[in-house]
């Protein structure tokens, strides 16, 4: 078992502790720091048990499997937050979820991975191709807020949802839709060659190597897979327990961080996507510190794109469903940082090589972003005259 794993198996115990928390009355802010903490963990054996079931079931179902649990996390805690009504979190959180992964998560990787190296390289036709979809796909989804801006309406926050903002929400989720899907036949069959160098990367990453694996090791590994049923039950079993922390965490959040002084916009933007793309970083970082980068990258920039193509889609088509329709308006600023992040992260990563000063510039682009969500939710400070 890997050092990742052990720090992960021992905080599942915040799992129990939080279901205390909340069945005693220990209060919202035990309630909050405890399932957000077991949240952690129970995101790594998700990523991990996906990852082990992709290496037992073969290439192409694992690959699909990836596809498709690769960021449940987000979309479980995103639904839930929705059931609860919290609109505006939810929104919020897609734009944090765009920058984290293009900014903070790559940034990570590239500081991480260029400390004691000159520079790092990784095939550029990879980022080339998720580089395009996810700009197409996040244009998509500010679409809706330049239509909005344009016909002088609001651009989100103030809580009404016009119909004809819905029904372009909606059309936009099914386009999102039928583009995920082909993104999946491009991956899976008729350009499968471009992704074969990081599918060898997370094949080595999912055995749990501190370091790359010789090749009598992966063969000795290769030989003895783990065994389906354990995994499938660990799959379930954390999928559960991630539905019942993530009741727990958004049912306290608001009151929790309003009485610390955060808005909901930033709890959104900038609370949330840390906590549900914790396994992602932690991945991306890992294989960036093993020379990794195709897959560093990868996962950096897939995240983005079944966020983009899959989680925001089903949230907007299954709102209405839980009572709560959500539409894909942004405020100005949400719309100049999403187009940032996804600029600068296309322009580093697009010539196949990174060093750990880019890696800076991406975390220092993340900060004053972050930053500039946090002083425009809160109250502007009274200064004293004379």
């Amino acid at each position: 078992m890997s050092t990742r794993l052990k720090v992960a198996f021992g905080l599942l115990a915040l799992v129990p502790v939080s279901a205390a928390a909340e069945r005693f009355g220990w209060g919202d802010t035990a309630v909050f720091l405890t399932s957000a903490g077991a949240i952690l963990p129970l995101a790594l054996w998700l990523s991990t048990a996906t990852e082990e079931l992709a290496l037992i079931l073969g290439p192409s179902i694992g690959a699909l499997l990836n596809a498709v649990f690769g960021n449940a996390t987000e979309l479980i805690i995103a639904l839930v937050a929705l059931r609860a009504g919290l609109v505006e979190i939810v929104k919020a959180s897609i734009t944090g979820t765009v920058m984290a992964n293009l900014l903070l998560a790559l940034g990570l990787s590239m500081l991480a991975g260029g400390l004691g190296r000159s520079e790092q390289r990784f095939q550029p036709v990879v980022a080339r191709v998720n580089g395009s979809a996810m700009t197409l796909a996040v244009l998509a989804i500010l679409l809706p807020s330049l239509a909005a801006l344009s016909n002088g309406e609001g651009s989100g926050g103030d809580g009404v949802i016009g119909s004809g903002s819905e029904s372009f929400s909606m059309f936009v989720a099914w386009v999102l839709l039928i583009v995920y899907g082909l993104t999946l036949v491009f991956s899976l069959h008729t350009h499968r060659t471009l992704y074969e160098v990081a599918e060898v990367d997370l094949t080595d990453g999912a055995l749990g190597e501190e370091s790359g694996p010789s090749t009598a090791d992966h063969g000795q590994a290769q030989a003895s897979k783990p065994a389906l049923l354990p995994w499938l039950l660990v799959l379930i079993g954390v999928t559960v327990a991630l539905a019942y922390e993530s009741e727990l965490f958004v049912g306290v959040v608001e009151a929790v961080t309003e009485r610390i002084g955060l808005s909901a916009l930033f709890t959104g933007v900038v609370l949330l996507p840390l906590l549900s793309g914790f396994s992602e970083y932690v991945t991306s970082v890992t294989m960036a510190r093993k020379n990794k980068m195709d897959l560093s990258v990868s996962v950096a920039l897939g995240a983005t794109l079944l966020v983009a193509l899959l989680v925001v889609p089903l949230v907007v088509l299954l709102g209405p469903r839980l009572g709560h329709p959500i539409d894909l308006r942004f405020n100005l600023y949400e719309l100049v940082a999403v187009i940032t992040a996804v600029v600068v992260s296309n322009l580093v990563s697009l010539d196949g090589r990174s060093d750990w000063l880019e890696g800076v510039l991406l975390l220092a682009a993340y900060v004053i972003l972050a930053a500039g969500f946090y002083f425009q939710g809160s109250p502007a400070p009274v200064l004293p005259i004379g």
